[in-house]
């Protein structure tokens, strides 16, 4: 009998990245995982947000960032602004930076939208992979025909069940995006 369990896990592991991606789409109120994409150079090197500062939210607009080291508050800003598809603007004070979230207009909620559904697309085409992958697997194996059958309906079943978490994923996160 061919194992699904190889299977289940690979496309489990595309549902989770899916999850984490959606998590950094923006809705409009401040979230730490807003800014995980952003790198800046300090000490030489391009590093990650969260490696050199702390990143926490104040109130429901604000975002507040706090160097470890003070020194690179003005290459901290200069990276969050350089990231044109953030559109934010931060202010420092010297010891912390301030990242007001600005309210987004609803031509902006369906461009947002738009990009998370590509991003649905990506997560599909990735299962798809794995489906396709795995029925190479099937037809390769030395089973008896219909124990082939019986793998390949388990392989849909599982995609089916994955895309339909993906799609939930997307509405919730698309519900959240256009609620003003």
């Amino acid at each position: 009998m061919f194992n699904t369990n190889s299977v289940k896990t690979k496309m489990t592991a595309v549902v989770d990245h899916f999850r984490d991606e959606m998590k950094k789409v923006r809705t409009g109120r401040a979230h730490p995982d807003m800014l995980a994409n952003v790198k800046a150079e300090v000490y030489g090197q391009m590093s990650p947000l969260n490696q050199i500062a702390n990143v926490t939210v104040q109130g429901a607009t604000m975002l507040l960032i706090t160097p470890y080291d003070v020194a690179n508050i003005a290459k901290i800003s200069a990276a969050i602004r350089a990231d044109q598809s953030l559109g934010l603007n931060p202010a420092d004070d010297g010891r912390v930076i301030r990242v007001p979230i600005p309210p987004l207009t609803e031509e902006r909620r369906k461009e947002i939208v738009k990009t998370a559904s590509g991003k649905v697309e990506e997560a599909k085409i990735a299962l798809r992979k794995i489906r396709d992958d795995a029925r190479k697997d099937i037809k390769g194996a030395e089973l008896p025909e219909d124990a082939k059958k019986r793998a390949e309906k388990d392989v849909d079943d599982t995609i089916k069940e994955f895309n339909t978490e993906i799609d939930k994923l997307f509405a919730e996160k698309e519900a959240d995006i256009m609620k003003i």
